[in-house]
């Protein structure tokens, strides 16, 4: 980082220049084909659209197989071109639910799933699972789900340990890249990625961010620095977000993330409705400035950590 810069100074830049310059690429030259503008995702190669479906909501209760196919279908239908879900949501029934559409339509997104084993026996156990559930034979990102202590890096970088099984699925081409999650201490995650070099990252980042643990003050550049795919969640913070005298609306919420140096985000949808709006948010999207950056940031100071509840300062989830 440039002497005499600021965390905060180098995130404003670096958002503003990767916003413009990748939304002026993506408008210059394929725009009119593309329901929604792209970005890189990292050095994998993908041009990820700027709004992707997550595995939660309704993607991962039980009992709503036909509305979930509906909203899984629909997105791809609209652009939506990555799809995340996790082994451990809804106890495999978000994967299931994503499987009986990727029948079909495998070929349509990039496909990323999660083992929260920290074992490398487990975690290959857990693949063989996951590519059974999506019905395929092979996932776009593996990713180490949310790693939230010091203990459990420990744990995945030992022998026997989690990093084991990402290696070997990647070399036996089961998976194509890898991944790290997490939501609850920015330090454990820039360990991991200076650990070993990961693919992308997904992290927790909202317009709370900067009052409980940033992630943008102190994760963000460096995955910026490494290339990362950088992936958001988090973004309303499971309605949270919205107060009355606060932000209440989800372009504000969404548009704010997608200010910053990130490639997508991930949003779980509880109606076909939910997915339309997110992603006319997202093909209409232009960056916010810096003004009103802050005054996004000003508006949740005072219920921050509710709206950051998933954090270690927030009471951890």
């Amino acid at each position: 980082m440039t002497p005499n810069v600021s965390r905060r100074e180098f995130v404003e830049v670096t958002a503003a220049g990767t916003a413009a310059a990748l939304l002026h690429t993506s408008t210059g030259h394929a725009a009119p084909a593309l329901p929604m503008p792209e970005r890189p995702l990292g050095n994998t190669g993908h041009q990820v659209r700027l709004f992707s479906l997550g595995g939660q909501a309704t993607l991962e209760k039980a009992g709503t197989r036909d509305e979930s196919v509906a909203i899984i279908d629909r997105a791809i239908d609209l652009g939506v071109n990555y799809i995340d879900t996790a082994a451990a949501y809804g106890r495999g029934i978000s994967q299931q639910y994503i499987g009986d559409v990727m029948t079909t339509r495998r070929d349509e997104v990039f496909l990323a799933t999660k083992t929260h084993n920290r074992s490398r026996d487990g975690s290959l156990r857990l693949l063989e699972q996951s590519l059974e559930s999506l019905q395929t034979d092979h996932l776009d990102l593996w990713q180490l789900h949310n790693v939230t202590r010091a203990e459990d890096l420990d744990r995945i970088f030992a022998e026997g340990g989690a990093i084991e099984a990402l290696e070997e699925a990647r070399e036996q081409g089961m998976v194509r890249f890898l991944g790290i999650t997490g939501h609850y201490e920015p330090n454990v995650l820039m360990d991991g990625i200076n650990r070993f070099d990961f693919d992308t990252i997904l992290m927790a980042l909202n317009a709370a961010d900067r009052h409980v643990d940033s992630f943008i003050e102190t994760l963000l550049p460096v995955a910026v620095k490494k290339n990362l795919g950088i992936i958001g969640m988090k973004i309303p913070a499971r309605g949270r977000m919205f107060r009355e005298d606060g932000i209440n609306s989800m372009c504000d919420a969404m548009c704010y993330v997608l200010t910053l140096p990130v490639s997508t985000v991930i949003v779980g949808c509880d109606t076909v409705e939910q997915l339309e709006e997110n992603v006319t948010i997202a093909k209409e999207f232009k960056p916010l400035t810096k003004t009103k950056m802050v005054e996004l940031e000003t508006l949740t100071k005072p219920y921050a950590t509710d709206a950051a509840f998933f954090r270690k300062s927030g009471g951890g989830w």
